[in-house]
């Protein structure tokens, strides 16, 4: 099942404010109390779940900006079911310290509630994550 156009066009605001590094974009979409999930074994896990837009931006994209010289999450396929949409696609990115490049997929799962992201659930490869980081 493809996206319905309007869904499709919510979930690919927030990747494209990401990719502009325009975080009002990306907060645009959320609802006040989104709850955001890192997958389980990701370094960024740590602080799960990220509860409304201002702890993902303070405690996840901060830290991403901070920690990565680029980081790239790109769609490449939408699939819509009721309320819930998957994005699956690649993230690459370059970590700043250890100059390691990550290229890994992921799969995001989305809840869509009057017009906003309720929540987000990511899946991928975190042993690159964690290769890159050195950690």
């Amino acid at each position: 099942m493809t996206a319905k156009p309007a869904t499709k066009t919510l979930i690919q605001t927030i990747y494209d404010g990401f990719a502009e590094g325009d975080m009002a974009k990306v907060t645009s979409v959320m609802a006040d109390d989104i709850v955001w999930n890192e997958a389980q074994g990701n370094p960024y896990a740590d602080l799960n779940p990220y509860i409304g837009p201002d702890k993902i931006l303070s405690g996840l994209f901060s830290r991403l900006g901070g920690e990565w010289d680029y980081f790239h999450a790109t769609p490449e396929e939408f699939i819509v079911d009721g309320e819930r949409v998957v994005a699956l696609g690649h993230y690459k990115a370059q970590h700043k310290t250890t100059g390691k490049e990550m290229d890994a997929p992921f799969v995001h799962v989305w809840t869509v509630q009057n017009g906003k992201l309720t929540t987000f659930q990511q899946y991928t490869d975190t042993a690159a994550h964690v290769d890159a980081m050195g950690e």
